[in-house]
């Protein structure tokens, strides 16, 4: 126990190497948490173990710090790495739980699951001869039976509607691409639309062809939805805005106690610095993602338009463990161009605190008043080409509010997400209605035209809503409930026939802030 601690608190040899001494104080630390694990080990009550109470040490060291160094072990470290590489490895299927039984809803393209004949509607009932249908399996348990080393195989048992005996398939796992780009659409003639859910080591590339295709199809304004995105790697963020940018103009630079300063310029080759640019950020855009909205808004380069942001500006870096857990240390500041830290306050070692930091907003009216944030004029600091204010002390504040609108998510529909009433029903009407609705609509544009969400679905969910005593208060709640809940349904009904991209084409028809971005391009300010 006690060497892994050690390890934790020497902070590796990466920085062992960077000479860094540890002093009387610091061993005596070390000397001290030794006789604490020796006294647990030789003479508690019960027997303990050495890992977990290592474990614990560790978190709580990092508890006292700020809210972003954090430890994770060695299947967390996995687990929290795959979205961003780019890959796993797996069967290559995606999937819903219906009625505890796993329903496949896609298979990947090309992918191990789709060469052996695995078809959207089957129902894997075993995994290498083990059930997992009806016994109330975790969810990340089956994806551990399911994931798995490139090359090995795995025996899937299906039921096929149609067929009445099961069917059994040999899949062999392979690597399995995960995407961070969610959606790339021309909006409205000449003007093309971005999302990015993360920043990955694939994103550059994934946008970049993105831009290419919209850019055949007439581009010459871009909206880059960072909304939701919760940031990622800093390399992904420094590509991106790159493209916007002439050469030596800044991006973010970095500095801490024990790093010094790294800037991160623009090297003058993008391909869009001429393309005009709307980045749209809300209340959940973080991290990389602020570090591209900040980047564009200093270098007066395009318009970011949405509610002001998370506010993290705390750069972490990974310190990988023996048993390959991980702790994430913050080591430096970020600062976008003008020299603004965006990182919002907190208080060491009050991590609830922080996590209600929304929560706050919202009671406060920050989410749907522009006024109700307070700006102090110590933190203020000017953009680089047309010196207009900016403020630093959290998040970024867009150049044109877009405030929330809590009339449109009504009390009604929220309680009714609350107890997942909508997903489930939703699930269940797909599974049963998706190769008819495959067969009916053969391409999107026809869908988005003619398809109709079913009085049968919502009135399903309507009942059942009511069976959990879950009714809206009065006729006018319930209207503005079933106008949002039909789109909703649409498009999750356009999710499960095609991808996300189909997703945000319908989903995007009720966002205010993208309305306002499109009100831009075509009236600018």
């Amino acid at each position: 126990m006690i060497k892994k601690v050690f390890i934790a608190m020497c902070l590796l040899p990466a920085l062992c190497k960077a000479q860094i001494k540890i002093d009387a104080d610091n061993n005596a630390a070390l000397r001290k948490m030794q006789l604490a694990e020796m006294a647990i080990s030789n003479f508690y009550v019960d027997e303990t173990d050495p890992q977990k109470l290592a474990e614990d040490a560790i978190k709580g060291m990092l508890l006292q710090l700020d809210p972003h160094s954090t430890y994770t072990n060695a299947k967390e470290t996995k687990a929290m790495n795959e979205p961003l590489q780019g890959d796993f490895e797996g069967i290559g299927v995606q999937f819903n739980i219906i009625d505890d039984t796993l329903s496949v809803v896609q298979t990947v393209v090309n992918g191990p699951s789709e060469k052996v004949g695995i078809l959207s509607g089957d129902r894997i009932i075993t995994v290498n001869d083990t059930i997992i249908a009806g016994v109330k399996k975790p969810r990340i348990d089956i994806m551990k039976m399911l994931r798995g080393k490139k090359g090995t195989v795995v025996k899937i048992g299906i039921i096929r509607r149609g067929v009445k005996s099961m069917l059994f398939f040999n899949v062999k796992r392979d690597k399995i691409p995960v995407h961070t780009l969610n959606a790339a659409y021309i909006i409205r003639p000449g003007t093309g639309y971005i999302r990015l859910e993360s920043f990955g080591a694939k994103t550059y590339k994934e946008f970049m062809s993105a831009v290419d295709s919209l850019r055949q199809q007439g581009m010459q304004n871009l909206i880059l939805d960072l909304q939701d995105n919760g940031g990622g790697y800093l390399q992904a963020a420094v590509q991106i805005a790159n493209e916007f940018l002439d050469r030596g103009e800044m991006i973010v630079y970095t500095e801490g106690r024990r790093v010094r300063r790294q800037n991160f310029e623009a090297i003058g080759n993008g391909k869009l610095k001429n393309m005009k640019i709307y980045v749209l950020v809300n209340e959940l855009t973080a991290s990389a993602a602020e570090i591209v909205a900040g980047a564009i808004m200093d270098n007066d380069r395009g318009t970011v338009v949405g509610r002001r942001t998370f506010g993290k500006g705390l750069v972490q870096r990974p310190f990988d463990l023996p048993d390959g857990s991980m702790i994430r240390l913050t080591i430096a500041h970020y600062y976008t161009p003008s020299g603004r830290c965006i990182q919002k306050p907190y208080k060491k070692g009050q991590r609830e605190d922080y996590d209600l930091d929304l929560e706050k907003r919202l009671k406060h009216g920050e989410l749907t008043n522009p006024d109700s944030i307070k700006f102090v004029d110590s933190l203020k600091y000017y953009t680089l080409r047309e010196h207009r204010p900016v403020y630093g002390g959290g998040g970024i504040m867009p150049d044109y509010f877009v405030p929330l609108d809590t009339m449109q998510y009504t009390r009604f529909h929220r309680m009714l997400a609350a107890k997942n009433i909508v997903i489930e029903a939703y699930l269940k009407y797909a599974d049963t209605n998706r190769k008819a609705l495959k067969s009916k609509y053969s391409s999107f544009d026809k869908f988005d035209a003619n398809y109709k969400v079913p009085e049968s679905l919502t009135d399903r969910i309507i009942e059942e809503g009511r069976k959990q005593n879950i009714n809206p208060k009065d006729d006018d709640e319930l209207h503005r409930t079933l106008v949002y809940l039909r789109l909703q349904l649409k498009a999750l009904v356009a999710r499960d026939l095609w991808n996300m991209n189909e997703y945000f084409r319908i989903w995007n028809k009720q966002s205010r802030i993208v309305d306002k971005a499109l009100e831009l391009i075509e009236h600018p300010a």
